[in-house]
């Protein structure tokens, strides 16, 4: 298969990249500098830099290489295209015409640009199916009792807020939803939340929009995300089965078996 990769920060590009040379994919990767890691230039034969905003570049080059579908890998940090993008023309034309500047309304933008050029987004986990989170307990402790009724309550308010868009993480304590996610993203969303609880313990709910496709935005978990609930004393993590991607999926689990975390998906 012939791709087009769009990389954003983060491990998931780096491991989707690695996979489809396993495959035998031949993929052109579309590098956003201010987001991507080196490391991707050196896993497919083709890498284009491009700015965030540049969506007239990123058509050019996937016309040139005649490509015609293309995976989106790797977060873009909303907060950045909210106050740091500097749109070229047709991204401009694009804000313009958005009714909601969300993750749904820009990114749903582009995909409706590049379809009007040829240009089909495909399912961003398609060269990473086996690091999607399998249903029940991933780790050897199971949630107790207290954490399955926080996960249960959690699970009920993170479906809500990824109905609006707006982030796909809360942080629970005791039946009580002591953050919501938004722009800072999880990492400062647990911070925040461990500020507020006087060292009781949280237990972290992520969920997917509520939408039948995996094109952009699926929730991501990986080996970084355990050092910080080990330090904000989150002790239980639930998962969407089947619509979660787990990087490094075998040392996260290692890593939360050693801080007596509770993994599960959902």
């Amino acid at each position: 298969m012939r791709y087009g990769l769009i990389a954003g920060n983060g491990r998931f590009p780096v491991l989707a990249l690695e996979n489809a040379r396993r495959l035998g994919h031949d993929v052109t990767v579309i590098a956003i500098q201010e987001e991507a890691s080196p490391d991707v230039a050196s896993l497919a034969p083709r890498c284009h830099w491009i700015s965030l905003g540049a969506l007239s570049k990123l058509i050019d080059i996937l016309k040139e290489d005649g490509i015609t579908e293309v995976v989106m890998c790797g977060q873009v940090k909303h907060a950045k295209i909210f106050s740091s993008i500097r749109p070229d023309w047709r991204l401009a034309k694009l804000l313009l015409s958005l009714p909601s500047k969300n993750t749904d309304g820009l990114i749903g933008g582009v995909i409706k640009v590049l379809a009007d050029e040829g240009i089909h987004l495909t399912d961003s986990t398609a060269l990473l199916k086996p690091l999607l989170a399998a249903p029940g307990a991933m780790t050897r402790r199971k949630p107790d009792k207290d954490e399955t009724t926080d996960i249960a309550y959690g699970r009920r308010v993170a479906d809500a807020l990824a109905g609006f868009d707006v982030g796909q993480s809360v942080a629970i304590c005791e039946r009580a939803c002591v953050a919501l996610e938004a722009m800072e993203g999880t990492d400062a969303m647990l911070r925040r939340a461990a500020g507020l609880v006087n060292g009781r313990r949280l237990t972290l709910v992520k969920a997917a929009r509520r939408r039948e496709h995996l094109l952009f935005d699926v929730p991501v978990v990986g080996l970084d995300t355990i050092p910080v609930m080990r330090q904000t004393g989150t002790t239980a993590l639930a998962v969407e089965a089947g619509r979660t991607l787990m990087l490094d999926r075998e040392p996260m689990l290692e890593a939360a078996n050693e801080a007596d975390i509770a993994i599960v998906g959902i």
